[in-house]
């Protein structure tokens, strides 16, 4: 019988079309079904930025099925982790949510070469977010 995530987290950004997007793909490529994983935008753009697909095409995650979704306030309350990456005021606030805002480049408008350090600093950061969460559950 499979297990409860040991976390759900959310990812939002504008137009939820690259750096949440890359960030969830991430997440799950990563985690697998031991963390749920959400992702959001508060103006949603009509689709994934092509550069970050291809991004993370290189490092063989495939987020091309993926599409930018509406920020609820619904997907906020289910979820233990909320993380902003730049769309400042429009990110609802939750008592008992952990909050994390990630200060990173909005890969809009870049080619494949200016979007490979965005997509690895994200990386970075997943890779110590499934650390801390697997940590929290092991105290």
């Amino acid at each position: 019988m499979p297990s409860a995530p040991l976390a759900s987290v959310l990812f939002v950004c504008v137009h939820n079309a690259g750096r949440s997007q890359m960030a969830a793909g991430f997440l799950s490529h990563l985690a697998g079904d031991r963390i749920e994983v959400r992702s959001a935008g508060s103006l949603p753009g009509d689709r994934v930025n092509p550069a970050a697909i291809e991004a993370m095409r290189e490092v063989g995650i495939d987020i091309s099925a993926a599409e930018p979704k509406v920020l609820t306030t619904e997907a906020v309350q289910a979820s233990d982790y909320v993380i902003t990456m730049g769309c400042g005021d429009a990110c609802p606030v939750f008592p008992g949510k952990k909050y994390l805002d990630w200060t990173l480049e909005d890969p809009a408008g870049k080619g494949l070469e200016a979007v490979r350090p965005i997509r690895d600093a994200i990386r970075t950061r997943i890779e110590a977010l499934v650390a801390d969460i697997d940590a929290r559950r092991e105290a």
